[in-house]
């Protein structure tokens, strides 16, 4: 069966399509969902079986692979991730919801969670309406990941339609939030001292320092 298509924009999302998407990441399923970047690819970190699904979709290993999750707020961050210091905590309060990612120690729960041997784990909270109702409304972080194009010269599909094309028969919800950004989020390495740029994007690192 093909996936479901719906649209489900910032301005007064409607909450049974919430739901709906809720429902389905609950009961293990993938779902694709606008940010304020790129179209990302998501499900509950919770459920193994939906984790390996996407790695399998993504030809990755999930040993290996460094991980990102959405979180509503920063409110619970502290769950999946060790003592953060003041200067970084300070950046991603200043820095968050916003189109940043922050990689930090991941707590013992992480690695059990995701099968990973990867320590770190990659904090995001989108300044976008849709990915935190989905967390928010599930109770815990979604496992997130960019949804790549094959073209040499855009690298992120921003189509809802052409995603919804491509990904229909490998996930089993695409949210068209409409036109998605082609630039992704910065991605901040906040394990040492130095704040490390590992992939320059959207977000300024002088904009939250």
């Amino acid at each position: 069966m093909p996936a479901e298509f719906i649209r489900l924009y910032e301005e007064n999302p409607d909450p049974k399509k919430v739901k709906q998407a809720v429902d389905i990441l609950r009961n293990g399923g993938i779902v694709i969902y606008p940010t304020d970047t790129v179209y990302g690819m998501g499900c509950d970190i919770t459920n193994q079986r939906a984790v390996e699904k996407i790695c399998k979709i993504k030809g990755i290993n999930p040993k290996k692979h460094n991980f990102s999750i959405i979180c509503a707020d920063l409110g619970n961050i502290a769950q999946y991730t060790r003592v953060i210091t003041k200067p970084v905590f300070k950046m991603m309060k200043k820095g968050l919801p916003g189109p940043f990612t922050f990689i930090l120690e991941a707590s013992n729960v992480v690695p059990k969670i995701l099968h990973s041997n990867k320590k770190t784990i990659g904090i995001r909270v989108p300044a976008h309406t849709i990915p935190r109702l989905l967390v928010e409304e599930l109770g815990h972080p979604i496992l997130t990941t960019s949804i790549r194009d094959e073209d040499d010269v855009v690298e992120y599909s921003t189509d809802p339609e052409l995603i919804f094309e491509k990904y229909q028969h490998l996930v089993d919800l695409v949210i068209d939030g409409g036109y998605g950004q082609n630039v992704a989020s910065t991605i901040l390495d906040c394990t040492a001292d130095d704040v490390e740029i590992i992939r320059q994007g959207l977000g300024q690192l002088e904009d939250i320092i």
